[in-house]
C-alpha cells in the first residue's frame, strides 16, 4: 500500500483519539485491524483504498475465516474498515463505502456471567481485617453496588466520590459522564477503606484506590486480587471484575423489571446492548416456572 494511503489511516486513528476522544486501547485495536486489512491490500494487489470495493471486501472476511478467526473478530475488523470508510467518505477521499453492504457472520450468542445475589453477597463480604482487605472489600463492594467497570474503578477519584449523599460520579466509554448511587455495604466499606488509605497512598496520590507503591492501582492488580478471593472463598465458576457489573445488572433487572433504568445506571448508549440481560431474566423465571408449575415439573 502506497506512503500517502498509510497515511489517511493515521489521520483517521488521529481523529478517533483527540475528536472522538476514543479511549488509547480502542485506538490501539482500530489500528491493528486497519493494518490487516492493509496487509490484505497488498497482497491482492489493491494500492489506494479507493480501489477497494465490495467484492475484496467479503474475500477479505473469507480469508479472515479460513485463517481462523472468529465471527466475532471477523465482525469488529468489518466494523472498522466500516467506519475508516466512512471517515474517507467524509473527507471526500473516496467516493463510496465499500464495507456498507458486507454483512459478517454471525456469531453464537453468548450470555454475560452472573452469580446469583445469595453467592455474591457472601463473595463481597471478605473475611479479615488489614489495610489490603479494607482495599479490596472496598472495590469489590463497589463494583457489584454501582456496575463499575473495570476502568471506572480504577480511573476513580476521591473528588468523584460523595459518601455523604452516597453516590459516585463515574466517566465511561465516550468520555459520558454518569452519578451512580453508591449502597449502604458499599458506603460503609469505603469509608473504611478510606480511614486505612493513608497506610499505603502517596500523599498527593488522587486515587480511590491505590496498590502496595502508594500509587493509583493497576487493572491487571485488581484482577488478580479478584482471583485471590476467589480461590480463597473456593468460588467454582470464573471470576473476573465485569461479572461483577453483569451480576449488578442482573439482579437490578430482576427486581425492578425497568430495563430503560439499568440502561442509565451501565451507561449504555444503546438499550440494544442491555437487552442481553433480558435473557438472562428470563432463563431465571424458566427455572422457576419448571419447578413449580405443575404441568412443567417433571415426575420424581
Amino acid at each position: 500500500m502506497l506512503d500517502n494511503e498509510k497515511d489517511q489511516a493515521e489521520s483517521f486513528i488521529t481523529h478517533l483519539a483527540f475528536e472522538r476522544r476514543l479511549s488509547d486501547l480502542t485506538c490501539k485495536n482500530y489500528r491493528r485491524d486497519l493494518k490487516r486489512l492493509a496487509a490484505y491490500c497488498d497482497e491482492i494487489g489493491v494500492e489506494r483504498w479507493r480501489d477497494l470495493d465490495s467484492g475484496h471486501v467479503r474475500s477479505f472476511a473469507s480469508a479472515c475465516y479460513r485463517r481462523g478467526l472468529s465471527a466475532r473478530s471477523i465482525q469488529r475488523h468489518l466494523s472498522a474498515a466500516r467506519t475508516f470508510y466512512r471517515y474517507l467518505l467524509r473527507e471526500k477521499k473516496v467516493s463510496a463505502n465499500p464495507v456498507e453492504s458486507v454483512s459478517a457472520p454471525k456469531s453464537p450468542k453468548r450470555l454475560p456471567g452472573n452469580l446469583d445475589a445469595d453467592r455474591m453477597a457472601k463473595f463481597v463480604d471478605l473475611p479479615g481485617e488489614g489495610v489490603l482487605v479494607d482495599r479490596d472489600r472496598a472495590m469489590l463492594e463497589l463494583l457489584y453496588s454501582s456496575g463499575l467497570r473495570l476502568a471506572e474503578l480504577t480511573d476513580l477519584d476521591i473528588v468523584n466520590l460523595d459518601l455523604n449523599d452516597a453516590t459516585v460520579h463515574v466517566t465511561g466509554k465516550g468520555n459520558k459522564d454518569r452519578i451512580l448511587p453508591v449502597g449502604r455495604k458499599a458506603v460503609e466499606a469505603l469509608r473504611q477503606w478510606l480511614v486505612s488509605r493513608s497506610e499505603l497512598a502517596n500523599a498527593d496520590e488522587p486515587a480511590v484506590f491505590v496498590s502496595n507503591r502508594g500509587t493509583r492501582i493497576s487493572k491487571r492488580n485488581v484482577q488478580a486480587r479478584i482471583d485471590h478471593w476467589a480461590k480463597l472463598q473456593g468460588i467454582d465458576v470464573n471470576v473476573y471484575p465485569h461479572l461483577f457489573r453483569h451480576s449488578f445488572a442482573s439482579h437490578v433487572l430482576e427486581s425492578s423489571q425497568d430495563l430503560r433504568g439499568v440502561q442509565e445506571l451501565l451507561g449504555h448508549a444503546n438499550i440494544s446492548t442491555t437487552q442481553v440481560y433480558t435473557h438472562l431474566d428470563f432463563q431465571h423465571l424458566a427455572r422457576i416456572y419448571d419447578k413449580t408449575h405443575p404441568r412443567a415439573r417433571s415426575k420424581d
